[in-house]
C-alpha cells in the first residue's frame, strides 16, 4: 500500500490542476467563438460542444450563462480599452489613431463581444455635449482597481469618444458622425461562412492573409466615416 505522500498522491493534484486549466482555456476560447458568431443568446451546450467538454464541465466553472457572459464581455472590453488608450496616446494623427484602433478591433472580432449596455452608453455620450469627445487623461485611469476600471464599457466609450472628437476637430471625420456610428464599425466582422465563400481570400499578395474579407469590409466602412 502506497503511503499518503507517495508518487501517486503527489502527482495527481498537479495533473488535475493542469487538466482543469486546460478545460477552462478551452471553454473560454469556445465561448468567444460561439458568442462572437451567434451572440450572447447562444446556448451553453454549443459552447461545451466546441470546447470538447461536457456541458457539466462548463457549469462547474460557470454556474450560469450570465456568469460566463460577464467574464467574456469583461475580458474583451478590457482588451479594447487598452487598444483605444494606446491609439489615443500613441502619437499618430487624429485619423490614423481612430483607423488604427478600429482596424485592431475588427481584425480581432472583439467588438462583436461588447455587452449590450455599451451601445446605450454610446448613445448617451452623443447626447451629452459635456461628455462628447472629452479626452480621458491618464489620471482618470489611475483607479485603485485598474482591471475593474478597464473592464467598464463606459471607460472604453469615453476613449472612443475622444478619438472621434479629435478626428472631427481635425476635419478628418465626415460631418454628423457620432460615437454610436463608430461603435457600429467596431462591431463589424465578416461571418465565417461568408469569408469562406469569397474567392482568393487566402492569397497574401495584398499584404493580408486569411482576414482579407474583414479588412475589405473595414476599408469600406472607414471610407464612409472619413471626410473627403
Amino acid at each position: 500500500m502506497l503511503a499518503a505522500g507517495g508518487p501517486a498522491a503527489s502527482g495527481r493534484p498537479g495533473r488535475l490542476r493542469v487538466d482543469a486549466r486546460r478545460n477552462l482555456e478551452s471553454v473560454l476560447r469556445a465561448a468567444r467563438q460561439v458568442f462572437g458568431e451567434l451572440g450572447y443568446d447562444a446556448p451553453m451546450e454549443e459552447v461545451a460542444r466546441r470546447a470538447g467538454v461536457g456541458v457539466g464541465t462548463v457549469y462547474r466553472r460557470f454556474p450560469s450563462k450570465e456568469v460566463l457572459v460577464r467574464r467574456i464581455a469583461a475580458e474583451e472590453v478590457a482588451w479594447l480599452t487598452a487598444q483605444a488608450r494606446e491609439s489615443l496616446y500613441g502619437g499618430g494623427t487624429a485619423w490614423e489613431s481612430l483607423a488604427e484602433f478600429l482596424g485592431r478591433a475588427v481584425a480581432s472580432g472583439a467588438g462583436r463581444l461588447l455587452p449590450p449596455e455599451a451601445f446605450r452608453y454610446a448613445v448617451e455620450l452623443g447626447r451629452v455635449p459635456g461628455q462628447r469627445g472629452s479626452e480621458a487623461g491618464p489620471e482618470v485611469l489611475g483607479a485603485e482597481d485598474r482591471a475593474a476600471a478597464d473592464a467598464d464599457p463606459r471607460l472604453l466609450l469615453q476613449l472612443v469618444a475622444a478619438l472621434v472628437a479629435r478626428a472631427a476637430s481635425a476635419g478628418e471625420l465626415r460631418a454628423g458622425v457620432t460615437v454610436s456610428d463608430v461603435v457600429l464599425v467596431l462591431t463589424a466582422a465578416v461571418p465565417v461562412h461568408a469569408a469562406a465563400a469569397l474567392p482568393g481570400d487566402g492569397d497574401p499578395t495584398d499584404g493580408q492573409s486569411g482576414d482579407a474579407p474583414a479588412q475589405r469590409l473595414l476599408q469600406i466602412l472607414l471610407q464612409g466615416l472619413q471626410a473627403h
